[in-house]
Protein backbone atom coordinates (compact mmCIF):
# COMPACT_ATOMS: atom_id res chain seq x y z
CA UNK A 1 0.00 0.00 0.00
CA UNK A 2 1.59 3.09 -0.98
CA UNK A 3 0.63 6.71 -0.60
CA UNK A 4 -0.96 8.29 -3.29
CA UNK A 5 1.19 8.98 -6.35
CA UNK A 6 -0.35 12.19 -8.12
CA UNK A 7 -0.21 14.28 -5.41
CA UNK A 8 1.68 17.95 -6.11
CA UNK A 9 5.16 18.44 -5.75
CA UNK A 10 5.84 21.66 -2.90
CA UNK A 11 6.82 24.72 -5.03
CA UNK A 12 10.14 24.95 -5.34
CA UNK A 13 10.19 28.25 -3.08
CA UNK A 14 8.10 26.17 -0.44
CA UNK A 15 11.20 23.35 -0.36
CA UNK A 16 13.55 26.51 -0.16
CA UNK A 17 11.70 28.08 2.65
CA UNK A 18 11.12 24.79 4.95
CA UNK A 19 15.02 23.87 4.53
CA UNK A 20 16.26 27.64 5.27
CA UNK A 21 14.17 27.46 8.37
CA UNK A 22 16.52 24.58 9.69
CA UNK A 23 14.34 21.82 10.53
CA UNK A 24 14.76 18.85 12.34
CA UNK A 25 15.27 16.21 9.95
CA UNK A 26 16.91 12.17 10.60
CA UNK A 27 18.74 12.10 6.94
CA UNK A 28 20.35 14.17 4.63
CA UNK A 29 21.10 12.79 1.08
CA UNK A 30 23.57 14.37 -0.96
CA UNK A 31 23.40 13.14 -4.79
CA UNK A 32 19.88 12.83 -6.83
CA UNK A 33 21.03 9.98 -8.78
CA UNK A 34 19.60 6.70 -8.74
CA UNK A 35 21.03 5.89 -5.37
CA UNK A 36 20.50 8.91 -3.65
CA UNK A 37 16.96 8.80 -4.74
CA UNK A 38 16.16 5.28 -4.22
CA UNK A 39 17.76 5.93 -0.41
CA UNK A 40 15.72 9.09 -0.46
CA UNK A 41 12.36 7.32 -1.11
CA UNK A 42 13.41 4.27 1.13
CA UNK A 43 14.15 6.74 4.10
CA UNK A 44 10.69 8.80 3.67
CA UNK A 45 8.75 5.52 3.40
CA UNK A 46 10.16 4.07 6.54
CA UNK A 47 9.09 7.37 8.07
CA UNK A 48 12.16 9.51 8.40
CA UNK A 49 12.74 13.08 8.17
CA UNK A 50 14.45 13.17 4.49
CA UNK A 51 16.00 15.94 2.86
CA UNK A 52 18.10 15.28 -0.38
CA UNK A 53 20.21 18.31 -2.33
CA UNK A 54 21.58 17.44 -6.02
CA UNK A 55 23.84 20.02 -7.07
CA UNK A 56 23.06 19.90 -10.85
CA UNK A 57 19.60 18.37 -12.28
CA UNK A 58 17.96 14.75 -10.86
CA UNK A 59 19.80 12.17 -12.90
CA UNK A 60 22.06 14.99 -14.77
CA UNK A 61 25.21 12.60 -14.58
CA UNK A 62 25.94 8.43 -14.71
CA UNK A 63 22.25 7.96 -14.02
CA UNK A 64 20.57 9.60 -17.32
CA UNK A 65 23.40 7.97 -19.55
CA UNK A 66 22.80 4.28 -19.27
CA UNK A 67 22.33 1.78 -22.19
CA UNK A 68 18.67 1.63 -20.72
CA UNK A 69 18.46 -1.25 -19.82
CA UNK A 70 17.39 -3.15 -16.58
CA UNK A 71 19.14 -6.50 -16.86
CA UNK A 72 20.45 -9.34 -14.07
CA UNK A 73 24.26 -8.90 -16.32
CA UNK A 74 24.56 -12.12 -18.78
CA UNK A 75 28.19 -10.84 -18.78
CA UNK A 76 28.34 -10.85 -15.19
CA UNK A 77 26.93 -14.48 -14.51
CA UNK A 78 29.84 -14.91 -17.69
CA UNK A 79 32.91 -13.54 -15.09
CA UNK A 80 31.00 -16.47 -12.03
CA UNK A 81 29.55 -13.06 -10.41
CA UNK A 82 26.12 -15.36 -9.37
CA UNK A 83 24.80 -13.37 -6.52
CA UNK A 84 24.84 -10.86 -8.50
CA UNK A 85 23.06 -11.21 -10.64
CA UNK A 86 20.38 -13.49 -8.46
CA UNK A 87 19.72 -9.97 -7.26
CA UNK A 88 19.99 -7.78 -9.86
CA UNK A 89 16.83 -10.72 -11.84
CA UNK A 90 15.04 -9.93 -8.82
CA UNK A 91 15.29 -6.13 -8.37
CA UNK A 92 14.23 -6.30 -12.37
CA UNK A 93 10.86 -7.94 -11.36
CA UNK A 94 10.41 -5.45 -8.72
CA UNK A 95 10.92 -2.32 -10.96
CA UNK A 96 9.08 -3.75 -13.71
CA UNK A 97 6.22 -3.81 -11.15
CA UNK A 98 6.40 -0.86 -9.36
CA UNK A 99 7.24 1.68 -13.44
CA UNK A 100 5.57 0.15 -15.98
CA UNK A 101 4.63 3.09 -17.64
CA UNK A 102 9.15 3.68 -17.57
CA UNK A 103 9.85 -0.10 -17.61
CA UNK A 104 9.34 -2.81 -19.82
CA UNK A 105 10.22 -6.41 -21.28
CA UNK A 106 12.75 -6.43 -23.75
CA UNK A 107 13.48 -9.31 -26.09
CA UNK A 108 17.41 -9.21 -26.93
CA UNK A 109 18.94 -11.58 -29.90
CA UNK A 110 21.84 -12.81 -30.06
CA UNK A 111 23.14 -13.63 -33.64
CA UNK A 112 25.84 -16.55 -34.53
CA UNK A 113 28.40 -16.70 -37.26
CA UNK A 114 30.20 -19.37 -36.21
CA UNK A 115 28.48 -23.61 -35.85
CA UNK A 116 29.61 -23.48 -31.61
CA UNK A 117 27.90 -20.12 -30.84
CA UNK A 118 24.31 -21.04 -30.79
CA UNK A 119 24.59 -23.87 -28.22
CA UNK A 120 27.54 -22.35 -26.44
CA UNK A 121 25.57 -18.64 -25.30
CA UNK A 122 22.05 -20.96 -25.90
CA UNK A 123 23.02 -22.92 -22.98
CA UNK A 124 24.27 -20.21 -20.93
CA UNK A 125 21.30 -18.10 -21.46
CA UNK A 126 19.13 -21.02 -20.75
CA UNK A 127 20.68 -20.85 -17.26
CA UNK A 128 20.06 -16.79 -16.92
CA UNK A 129 16.49 -17.69 -17.49
CA UNK A 130 16.65 -20.65 -15.13
CA UNK A 131 18.01 -17.96 -12.18
CA UNK A 132 15.18 -15.84 -12.85
CA UNK A 133 12.60 -18.18 -11.72
CA UNK A 134 9.60 -16.92 -11.93
CA UNK A 135 10.63 -13.20 -12.98
CA UNK A 136 11.56 -14.92 -16.11
CA UNK A 137 9.97 -12.34 -18.44
CA UNK A 138 9.98 -15.29 -21.38
CA UNK A 139 11.67 -18.52 -22.78
CA UNK A 140 15.18 -18.60 -24.16
CA UNK A 141 15.33 -20.04 -27.45
CA UNK A 142 17.51 -20.94 -29.85
CA UNK A 143 17.18 -19.54 -33.53
CA UNK A 144 17.95 -20.99 -37.60
CA UNK A 145 19.13 -18.48 -39.79
CA UNK A 146 16.02 -17.49 -41.04
CA UNK A 147 14.40 -16.62 -37.85
CA UNK A 148 17.02 -14.58 -36.90
CA UNK A 149 16.59 -12.56 -39.86
CA UNK A 150 12.91 -11.99 -39.30
CA UNK A 151 13.63 -10.99 -35.71
CA UNK A 152 16.41 -8.58 -36.61
CA UNK A 153 16.02 -7.17 -39.93
CA UNK A 154 18.77 -5.37 -41.03
CA UNK A 155 21.39 -7.88 -39.09
CA UNK A 156 24.25 -8.79 -41.60
CA UNK A 157 23.66 -11.79 -43.28
CA UNK A 158 26.93 -12.54 -44.91
CA UNK A 159 27.91 -15.62 -42.59
CA UNK A 160 25.22 -15.14 -40.42
CA UNK A 161 24.41 -19.32 -39.19
CA UNK A 162 21.59 -18.70 -36.04
CA UNK A 163 20.84 -17.19 -33.13
CA UNK A 164 19.69 -17.24 -29.67
CA UNK A 165 16.63 -15.00 -28.28
CA UNK A 166 16.09 -14.47 -24.33
CA UNK A 167 14.73 -11.73 -22.44
CA UNK A 168 15.66 -8.56 -20.61
CA UNK A 169 14.26 -5.42 -19.78
CA UNK A 170 14.65 -2.00 -20.92
CA UNK A 171 13.76 1.56 -19.12
CA UNK A 172 13.78 5.70 -19.34
CA UNK A 173 16.54 6.34 -16.74
CA UNK A 174 15.91 9.93 -16.94
CA UNK A 175 12.23 9.77 -15.90
CA UNK A 176 12.77 6.71 -13.55
CA UNK A 177 15.07 8.94 -11.59
CA UNK A 178 12.23 11.83 -11.39
CA UNK A 179 9.76 9.23 -10.64
CA UNK A 180 11.70 8.66 -8.22
CA UNK A 181 12.48 11.85 -6.72
CA UNK A 182 8.52 12.68 -6.91
CA UNK A 183 7.77 9.68 -5.13
CA UNK A 184 10.29 10.44 -2.04
CA UNK A 185 8.87 14.07 -1.90
CA UNK A 186 5.37 12.71 -1.85
CA UNK A 187 6.09 10.29 0.98
CA UNK A 188 7.46 13.38 2.67
CA UNK A 189 10.72 13.93 1.61
CA UNK A 190 12.43 17.30 0.84
CA UNK A 191 14.01 17.44 -2.58
CA UNK A 192 15.72 20.14 -4.56
CA UNK A 193 17.79 19.98 -7.48
CA UNK A 194 19.98 22.92 -8.31
CA UNK A 195 21.70 23.06 -4.75
CA UNK A 196 24.95 22.00 -4.21
CA UNK A 197 26.74 20.97 -0.87
CA UNK A 198 29.29 22.88 -0.41
CA UNK A 199 30.61 21.17 2.78
CA UNK A 200 30.10 19.54 6.12
CA UNK A 201 28.91 20.61 9.50
CA UNK A 202 30.51 18.83 12.59
CA UNK A 203 29.53 18.41 16.44
CA UNK A 204 32.52 17.07 18.11
CA UNK A 205 33.87 15.61 15.51
CA UNK A 206 31.40 13.62 13.92
CA UNK A 207 29.28 14.76 10.99
CA UNK A 208 26.23 16.53 11.87
CA UNK A 209 24.56 17.98 8.63
CA UNK A 210 25.62 19.94 5.16
CA UNK A 211 26.16 23.44 4.07
CA UNK A 212 24.69 24.28 0.56
CA UNK A 213 24.61 26.95 -1.69
CA UNK A 214 21.15 27.30 -4.24
CA UNK A 215 22.40 27.78 -7.75
CA UNK A 216 19.12 29.44 -8.00
CA UNK A 217 18.77 32.30 -5.90
CA UNK A 218 22.39 32.19 -3.61
CA UNK A 219 20.55 31.50 -0.70
CA UNK A 220 22.93 29.21 1.30
CA UNK A 221 21.33 26.67 3.00
CA UNK A 222 22.63 25.00 7.00
CA UNK A 223 21.01 21.89 7.67
CA UNK A 224 21.09 19.72 10.71
CA UNK A 225 20.61 15.83 10.65
CA UNK A 226 22.90 12.97 12.48
CA UNK A 227 23.27 10.81 9.29
CA UNK A 228 24.72 11.77 6.09
CA UNK A 229 24.75 9.59 3.10
CA UNK A 230 27.13 10.52 0.28
CA UNK A 231 25.85 9.12 -2.88
CA UNK A 232 27.35 11.63 -5.30
CA UNK A 233 28.81 8.68 -7.97
CA UNK A 234 31.81 9.44 -9.62
CA UNK A 235 32.56 12.73 -7.01
CA UNK A 236 32.15 10.43 -3.61
CA UNK A 237 35.90 11.05 -2.61
CA UNK A 238 35.08 14.19 -3.81
CA UNK A 239 32.83 14.68 -0.23
CA UNK A 240 35.10 12.18 1.43
CA UNK A 241 37.62 14.17 1.21
CA UNK A 242 35.97 16.98 3.53
CA UNK A 243 34.92 14.86 6.32
CA UNK A 244 37.46 16.81 9.05
CA UNK A 245 38.98 13.91 9.79
CA UNK A 246 42.80 14.25 10.24
CA UNK A 247 45.74 12.65 8.67
CA UNK A 248 45.91 11.79 5.29
CA UNK A 249 43.29 12.05 2.62
CA UNK A 250 41.29 8.42 2.55
CA UNK A 251 42.14 6.08 -0.18
CA UNK A 252 39.52 5.95 -3.35
CA UNK A 253 36.60 4.01 -2.94
CA UNK A 254 35.50 4.71 -6.72
CA UNK A 255 37.15 3.80 -10.04
CA UNK A 256 35.97 5.95 -13.13
CA UNK A 257 34.92 4.31 -16.65
CA UNK A 258 33.42 6.05 -19.59
CA UNK A 259 30.37 4.09 -21.80
CA UNK A 260 29.85 6.05 -25.19
CA UNK A 261 26.52 5.67 -26.81
CA UNK A 262 25.67 6.45 -30.86
CA UNK A 263 22.21 7.37 -31.44
CA UNK A 264 20.82 6.23 -35.20
CA UNK A 265 18.05 6.06 -37.37
CA UNK A 266 15.36 2.92 -36.45
CA UNK A 267 15.93 2.38 -40.34
CA UNK A 268 20.01 0.53 -39.35
CA UNK A 269 17.64 -1.81 -37.25
CA UNK A 270 14.15 -1.91 -37.77
CA UNK A 271 13.48 -4.52 -35.15
CA UNK A 272 11.76 -4.70 -31.76
CA UNK A 273 14.34 -6.90 -30.46
CA UNK A 274 18.09 -5.82 -29.25
CA UNK A 275 20.85 -7.09 -30.44
CA UNK A 276 23.64 -8.28 -28.31
CA UNK A 277 27.04 -9.02 -29.22
CA UNK A 278 28.80 -10.54 -26.12
CA UNK A 279 32.73 -10.65 -27.28
CA UNK A 280 33.62 -8.75 -30.32
CA UNK A 281 36.77 -9.19 -32.25
CA UNK A 282 38.96 -7.13 -29.46
CA UNK A 283 36.62 -9.13 -26.36
CA UNK A 284 34.37 -6.43 -25.81
CA UNK A 285 30.19 -5.95 -25.92
CA UNK A 286 28.51 -4.45 -28.84
CA UNK A 287 24.64 -3.62 -27.91
CA UNK A 288 21.83 -2.13 -30.75
CA UNK A 289 19.24 -1.65 -28.52
CA UNK A 290 15.79 0.03 -29.81
CA UNK A 291 14.52 3.16 -27.96
CA UNK A 292 12.06 5.76 -28.27
CA UNK A 293 11.70 5.10 -31.99
CA UNK A 294 15.38 5.45 -32.62
CA UNK A 295 18.75 2.38 -32.21
CA UNK A 296 21.30 3.34 -29.37
CA UNK A 297 24.96 1.75 -30.19
CA UNK A 298 27.14 1.09 -27.47
CA UNK A 299 29.09 0.67 -25.54
CA UNK A 300 32.83 1.61 -24.31
CA UNK A 301 34.22 0.80 -21.13
CA UNK A 302 37.30 3.05 -21.06
CA UNK A 303 39.15 4.40 -17.92
CA UNK A 304 38.46 8.01 -17.45
CA UNK A 305 40.25 9.60 -14.18
CA UNK A 306 39.36 12.95 -14.46
CA UNK A 307 35.64 12.53 -13.92
CA UNK A 308 34.33 15.49 -16.31
CA UNK A 309 30.80 16.88 -15.69
CA UNK A 310 30.32 16.42 -19.57
CA UNK A 311 33.01 13.77 -20.66
CA UNK A 312 33.18 13.36 -24.56
CA UNK A 313 34.08 10.27 -26.59
CA UNK A 314 37.75 9.69 -27.61
CA UNK A 315 38.14 9.02 -31.22
CA UNK A 316 39.07 5.69 -30.55
CA UNK A 317 35.58 5.07 -28.97
CA UNK A 318 33.61 6.18 -32.16
CA UNK A 319 35.89 4.73 -33.96
CA UNK A 320 34.95 1.27 -32.56
CA UNK A 321 31.42 1.19 -31.82
CA UNK A 322 31.01 2.24 -35.60
CA UNK A 323 33.38 -0.08 -36.93
CA UNK A 324 31.77 -3.19 -34.99
CA UNK A 325 28.06 -1.85 -36.21
CA UNK A 326 29.27 -2.07 -39.37
CA UNK A 327 30.14 -5.57 -39.02
CA UNK A 328 26.83 -6.60 -37.89
CA UNK A 329 24.41 -4.43 -39.35
CA UNK A 330 23.60 -5.05 -43.24
CA UNK A 331 24.12 -1.04 -43.49
CA UNK A 332 27.20 0.20 -41.96
CA UNK A 333 25.95 3.70 -39.97
CA UNK A 334 28.95 6.35 -40.86
CA UNK A 335 29.73 9.63 -38.45
CA UNK A 336 26.73 11.50 -40.43
CA UNK A 337 24.17 8.98 -39.45
CA UNK A 338 25.02 9.55 -35.64
CA UNK A 339 21.70 11.70 -34.63
CA UNK A 340 23.16 12.02 -30.75
CA UNK A 341 26.34 10.69 -29.16
CA UNK A 342 26.16 11.31 -25.34
CA UNK A 343 28.66 9.61 -22.72
CA UNK A 344 28.11 8.30 -19.20
CA UNK A 345 30.70 7.94 -16.35
CA UNK A 346 30.32 4.57 -14.28
CA UNK A 347 31.36 4.61 -10.63
CA UNK A 348 33.02 1.13 -9.84
CA UNK A 349 33.62 0.08 -6.42
CA UNK A 350 37.78 0.80 -6.15
CA UNK A 351 39.67 -3.26 -6.23
CA UNK A 352 41.67 -3.59 -3.66
CA UNK A 353 45.50 -2.92 -5.33
CA UNK A 354 44.16 -2.11 -8.36
CA UNK A 355 46.40 -0.96 -10.85
CA UNK A 356 46.31 1.11 -14.11
CA UNK A 357 44.80 -1.65 -16.00
CA UNK A 358 41.40 -1.57 -17.80
CA UNK A 359 37.83 -1.26 -15.95
CA UNK A 360 36.24 -4.05 -17.49
CA UNK A 361 36.78 -6.71 -15.90
CA UNK A 362 36.10 -4.81 -12.53
CA UNK A 363 32.94 -6.11 -10.50
CA UNK A 364 29.64 -3.83 -10.88
CA UNK A 365 28.69 -4.42 -6.89
CA UNK A 366 28.37 -1.58 -4.96
CA UNK A 367 30.68 -0.68 -1.85
CA UNK A 368 29.38 0.83 1.88
CA UNK A 369 31.60 2.72 3.64
CA UNK A 370 30.97 4.08 7.21
CA UNK A 371 33.43 6.47 8.10
CA UNK A 372 34.59 7.35 12.16
CA UNK A 373 33.20 10.72 11.40
CA UNK A 374 29.73 8.96 10.83
CA UNK A 375 30.16 9.69 6.92
CA UNK A 376 27.99 6.96 4.57
CA UNK A 377 29.35 7.01 1.51
CA UNK A 378 28.19 4.31 -1.28
CA UNK A 379 29.29 4.12 -4.69
CA UNK A 380 29.32 1.25 -7.20
CA UNK A 381 26.00 -0.89 -8.39
CA UNK A 382 23.74 -0.40 -11.15
CA UNK A 383 20.29 0.87 -12.10
CA UNK A 384 18.54 -2.10 -12.06
CA UNK A 385 19.16 -2.52 -8.25
CA UNK A 386 19.28 0.79 -6.90
CA UNK A 387 16.35 -0.40 -4.45
CA UNK A 388 18.21 -2.96 -3.10
CA UNK A 389 21.48 -0.67 -2.50
CA UNK A 390 19.45 1.69 -1.23
CA UNK A 391 18.03 -0.78 1.43
CA UNK A 392 21.64 -1.89 2.37
CA UNK A 393 22.49 1.99 2.92
CA UNK A 394 19.90 2.42 5.52
CA UNK A 395 20.18 -0.48 7.17
CA UNK A 396 24.22 -0.14 7.93
CA UNK A 397 22.75 3.42 8.95
CA UNK A 398 20.47 1.82 11.83
CA UNK A 399 23.01 -0.67 12.90
CA UNK A 400 25.93 2.05 13.10
CA UNK A 401 23.45 4.25 15.50
CA UNK A 402 22.84 6.77 12.88
CA UNK A 403 19.34 6.41 12.09
CA UNK A 404 16.56 5.32 14.19
CA UNK A 405 15.71 1.73 14.01
CA UNK A 406 12.60 1.57 11.31
CA UNK A 407 11.41 -2.03 9.39
CA UNK A 408 12.51 -2.00 5.68
CA UNK A 409 11.17 -3.66 2.72
CA UNK A 410 8.09 -1.27 1.99
CA UNK A 411 9.72 -0.06 -1.46
CA UNK A 412 9.27 -3.77 -3.04
CA UNK A 413 5.70 -3.02 -3.79
CA UNK A 414 5.64 0.43 -4.02
CA UNK A 415 4.51 1.86 -7.06
CA UNK A 416 6.06 5.49 -8.26
CA UNK A 417 4.70 8.56 -9.36
CA UNK A 418 2.20 7.63 -12.62
CA UNK A 419 2.04 3.70 -12.14
CA UNK A 420 -1.36 3.90 -10.56
CA UNK A 421 -3.78 0.91 -11.78
CA UNK A 422 -5.44 1.18 -15.26
CA UNK A 423 -2.39 3.54 -16.52
CA UNK A 424 -2.36 3.05 -20.34
CA UNK A 425 0.63 2.38 -21.68
CA UNK A 426 -0.19 2.69 -25.66
CA UNK A 427 -0.48 6.62 -24.92
CA UNK A 428 -0.01 8.84 -28.56
CA UNK A 429 2.93 11.19 -28.82
CA UNK A 430 4.72 10.51 -26.04
CA UNK A 431 2.05 10.56 -23.62
CA UNK A 432 3.12 6.82 -21.98
CA UNK A 433 5.92 8.14 -20.10
CA UNK A 434 3.43 9.78 -18.17
CA UNK A 435 1.12 7.02 -17.20
CA UNK A 436 -1.66 7.68 -15.10
CA UNK A 437 -0.67 11.36 -15.26
CA UNK A 438 -1.35 11.66 -18.93
CA UNK A 439 -4.45 13.01 -18.73
CA UNK A 440 -3.13 16.18 -16.30
CA UNK A 441 -0.85 16.51 -19.12
CA UNK A 442 -3.61 16.93 -22.11
CA UNK A 443 -5.58 19.11 -19.88
CA UNK A 444 -2.81 22.09 -19.35
CA UNK A 445 -3.29 24.55 -22.34
CA UNK A 446 -1.20 23.36 -25.14
CA UNK A 447 -1.86 20.35 -25.70
CA UNK A 448 -2.48 20.50 -29.21
CA UNK A 449 0.52 22.52 -29.96
CA UNK A 450 3.66 20.65 -30.61
CA UNK A 451 6.61 21.75 -30.77
CA UNK A 452 8.25 18.54 -31.96
CA UNK A 453 7.69 15.10 -32.36
CA UNK A 454 7.15 13.60 -28.71
CA UNK A 455 7.13 17.44 -27.04
CA UNK A 456 4.10 19.38 -26.57
CA UNK A 457 3.80 22.65 -24.61
CA UNK A 458 1.79 21.17 -22.38
CA UNK A 459 4.76 18.65 -21.66
CA UNK A 460 6.97 21.91 -20.99
CA UNK A 461 4.47 23.51 -18.74
CA UNK A 462 4.29 20.19 -16.63
CA UNK A 463 7.59 20.02 -16.61
CA UNK A 464 7.77 22.90 -14.81
CA UNK A 465 5.10 22.62 -12.78
CA UNK A 466 5.01 19.66 -11.61
CA UNK A 467 8.72 17.73 -12.34
CA UNK A 468 11.02 20.42 -11.02
CA UNK A 469 12.59 21.04 -14.90
CA UNK A 470 14.15 24.79 -14.49
CA UNK A 471 16.62 24.73 -17.39
CA UNK A 472 15.93 24.16 -21.14
CA UNK A 473 18.79 21.26 -20.40
CA UNK A 474 16.69 20.12 -18.20
CA UNK A 475 13.27 19.62 -19.92
CA UNK A 476 15.58 18.52 -23.32
CA UNK A 477 17.98 16.02 -21.87
CA UNK A 478 15.59 14.53 -18.72
CA UNK A 479 11.64 15.32 -18.78
CA UNK A 480 11.74 14.21 -22.81
CA UNK A 481 15.01 12.81 -24.11
CA UNK A 482 15.28 14.33 -27.38
CA UNK A 483 18.79 15.84 -26.61
CA UNK A 484 19.44 12.59 -26.30
CA UNK A 485 17.84 11.35 -29.39
CA UNK A 486 18.35 13.74 -32.09
CA UNK A 487 20.26 16.52 -30.51
CA UNK A 488 20.17 18.72 -33.64
CA UNK A 489 16.09 18.69 -33.08
CA UNK A 490 17.03 19.32 -29.60
CA UNK A 491 18.72 22.97 -30.78
CA UNK A 492 16.30 23.64 -33.18
CA UNK A 493 12.87 23.17 -30.51
CA UNK A 494 15.18 25.28 -27.83
CA UNK A 495 13.94 29.06 -27.93
CA UNK A 496 10.68 27.96 -27.90
CA UNK A 497 11.10 25.81 -25.05
CA UNK A 498 13.19 28.24 -23.54
CA UNK A 499 10.06 31.06 -23.74
CA UNK A 500 7.55 28.77 -22.25
CA UNK A 501 9.54 27.77 -19.32
CA UNK A 502 10.40 31.28 -18.65
CA UNK A 503 6.93 32.34 -18.67
CA UNK A 504 6.02 29.25 -15.96
CA UNK A 505 8.83 29.71 -13.74
CA UNK A 506 9.95 33.38 -14.07
CA UNK A 507 13.42 32.46 -14.01
CA UNK A 508 16.22 32.41 -16.41
CA UNK A 509 15.72 28.85 -18.60
CA UNK A 510 19.38 29.60 -19.40
CA UNK A 511 19.32 28.63 -23.42
CA UNK A 512 22.92 29.56 -24.27
CA UNK A 513 24.19 27.20 -21.81
CA UNK A 514 22.18 24.46 -23.31
CA UNK A 515 23.08 25.10 -27.03
CA UNK A 516 26.85 25.36 -26.56
CA UNK A 517 26.15 21.72 -24.27
CA UNK A 518 23.99 20.39 -27.49
CA UNK A 519 27.10 21.16 -29.28
CA UNK A 520 28.76 18.57 -27.81
CA UNK A 521 26.14 15.75 -28.48
CA UNK A 522 26.33 16.34 -32.32
CA UNK A 523 29.44 14.76 -34.02
CA UNK A 524 31.25 16.93 -36.59
CA UNK A 525 30.86 14.58 -40.14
Amino acid sequence: MSLPMNAAPRSRAQTLSELAADPPLDLIVVGGGATGLGVALDGAVRGLRVALLEAEDFAKGTSSRATKLVHGGVRYLAQGHIGLVREALRERATLLHNAPHLAQPLPFVMPSYAWWQTPFYGMGLALYELMAGRASLGATRWLGRARTQALLPGVNPQGLTGGVQYWDAQFDDARLALALARSAEAAGARVLNHCAVEGLRFTGGRVAGVVALDAETGQRLELRAPCVVNATGVWVDDLRARDGQQGPAPEPLVTVSQGVHLVVDREFLPADCALLVPRTADGRVLFAVPWLGKTILGTTDTPRPDRPLEPQPFESELDFILGEAGRYLARAPRRADVRSCWVGLRPLARPSGEGSGGTGGISREHHIERRESGLVSVTGGKWTTYRAMAEEVLEVCMDSGLLPARPGGRTRDWPLVGAQAGASLRQPQGLARYGSEAAQVQALPGADRWLAPDLSEAMVRFAARQEYARTVEDLLARRVRLLFLDARAALQVAEAVAAILREETGVDPQLEAFRTLAAGYCLSP
